[in-house]
C-alpha cells in the first residue's frame, strides 16, 4: 500500500460524489467515463499497463437504471481469495431485484472499515464484457452511486472491470453464485 493508492481512492470517491451530483444520470455517467478514463491513462497506480487501450463503454441505457429497497436475504457468509489480503471475509445482508433482470446479492465487507460490494456476472462475461464479472458497487473504493435510506441507486450503465480484468498481478472477488444474472446486459464497461 502506498500514499498514490490513497489518491486513488480518494480520485475514486470524489468522482462517484461529481456524478451523484450530476444534473441527470447521463451527464453523471458521462463525467464517470471521462473521470475513469483519466485515471487509468495517468494514474501511478493504474492496472492498466501502458501497452493497453482505454475501455470502451456500451451507450449509456436509461431504463438500466433503478433505486432499489434493500430486500431481505438469508445470511451467507462467503470469502474471495486474493493475492494481497488473503481470504477477504463478506457477508450477504441483502437483496436487490432489478425488475425484469432477477436479483443480485448485496454483500458486507466484514474486513475493517466494511463497506457494500455488489459483483456482477450476467450474459455478456467472457463476450463482450470481462469474463470474471463487473462491480457495480464498491463502496470501500467509493463506488457508490446513493440511493434513499433503505435502498441503493444500481446503474448498470456503471458496471466496471475490476483491476483483475487488466493486470494478472491483481486478484480480484469474482461473483458469487447468488450475483449471475443470465440475462446479457449490454451496458458499462467492455472488454479489455
Amino acid at each position: 500500500m502506498s500514499l498514490t493508492l490513497l489518491d486513488w481512492r480518494r480520485r475514486v470517491a470524489a468522482l462517484y460524489r461529481h456524478v451523484r451530483d450530476a444534473s441527470t444520470p447521463v451527464a453523471g455517467w458521462t463525467l464517470w467515463r471521462d473521470g475513469r478514463a483519466e485515471l487509468l491513462r495517468t494514474h501511478p497506480d493504474s492496472p492498466l499497463r501502458s501497452d493497453q487501450p482505454l475501455p470502451t463503454y456500451a451507450h449509456y441505457d436509461p431504463q438500466l437504471r433503478f433505486e432499489l429497497p434493500l430486500l431481505p436475504a438469508p445470511p451467507e457468509r462467503w470469502e474471495a481469495a486474493t493475492a494481497t489480503d488473503g481470504m477477504v471475509p463478506f457477508e450477504r445482508i441483502g437483496r436487490v431485484e432489478p425488475p425484469g433482470l432477477g436479483r443480485l446479492d448485496v454483500w458486507w465487507l466484514e474486513s475493517y472499515g466494511g463497506g457494500v460490494f455488489i459483483p456482477l456476472r450476467d450474459g455478456t462475461s467472457g463476450h463482450t464484457t470481462y469474463g470474471g464479472g463487473r462491480y457495480l458497487v464498491d463502496t470501500v473504493k467509493g463506488a457508490d452511486l446513493g440511493g434513499a435510506e433503505g435502498s441503493l441507486v444500481i446503474d448498470f450503465n456503471f458496471a466496471y472491470n475490476p483491476s483483475c480484468a487488466y493486470d494478472p498481478a491483481w486478484a480480484c472477488p469474482l461473483a458469487p453464485p447468488g450475483n449471475v444474472l443470465a440475462t446479457a446486459i449490454d451496458a458499462g464497461e467492455l472488454a479489455p
